[in-house]
């Protein structure tokens, strides 16, 4: 089918940012690096030469489980593992002589014709990431035994600690209105505050939407 299909300009151009693509692009994706060279160029058009690519065994087509239909350049036999953070794709090398083949009981009375291999988890990228913001969030929380006063408040935003106070000082539990009657914050402010409080062990709510201060909270401050 190769020696029949006819090259057009558009098969060219998409063969091509295709191979410029190392991260197995979507069609939606590809057709975003086609437009900027033929601006009136549809998606519609850019789906049906890839699906006509792909028949041609001119280009590899990715069917991974419930996502999106990447397309790859590379056509010799080969596996694939992707990002479930990122929803990155790269290739893998694998052995799949590996792999047992089905019995004939099994098969179900199927004629096996291959097998695809489909492995998942969080790319190099991802995690460093993920382990950045694991590093600042543990640098921004306080050390249980720490009993430094500059310590514990830098825990505080200053809304946070407003609302602390006017727990701290009142004798019984408090509302939101009560605490906005207190201070010059917005209701919505107040409830985002308290949620973030409660998160923390600062604040409890012993009655329906109403708080109290807890003895760490009356400890931060």
């Amino acid at each position: 089918m190769k020696d029949i299909l006819r090259m057009t300009h558009q098969r060219e151009l998409i063969l091509e940012e295709l191979g410029n693509c190392h991260n197995h692009p979507t069609a939606d994706a590809l057709y975003e690096r086609i437009k900027k060279k033929l601006p009136r160029i549809s998606l519609a058009t850019v789906y049906r030469n890839l699906e006509i690519l792909s028949e041609a065994g001119m280009i590899r087509k990715l069917e991974i489980s419930g996502r999106q239909k990447r397309f790859d350049k590379e056509i010799e036999q080969h596996d694939h593992v992707f990002c479930v953070q990122c929803r990155r794709v790269d290739d893998i090398k694998y052995d799949q002589r590996r792999l047992v083949s089905l019995k004939e009981e099994q098969s179900r009375g199927y004629t096996i014709s291959g097998c695809r291999v489909e492995f998942f988890g969080v790319c190099p990228k991802c995690q460093a990431k993920n382990e950045k913001e694991q590093a600042g969030k543990s640098k921004d929380d306080c050390n249980e035994g720490c009993s430094k006063s500059s310590c514990k408040r830098s825990r505080l935003s200053e809304r946070q600690r407003v609302v602390l106070e006017v727990l701290a000082t009142s004798d019984d539990v408090c509302a939101n209105k009560d605490i906005a009657a207190a201070t010059s914050l917005e209701p919505k402010q107040i409830s985002c505050q308290l949620t973030a409080l409660k998160k923390k062990g600062f604040v409890t709510s012993p009655v329906r939407c109403k708080y109290e201060i807890t003895e760490a909270g009356r400890a931060v401050l």
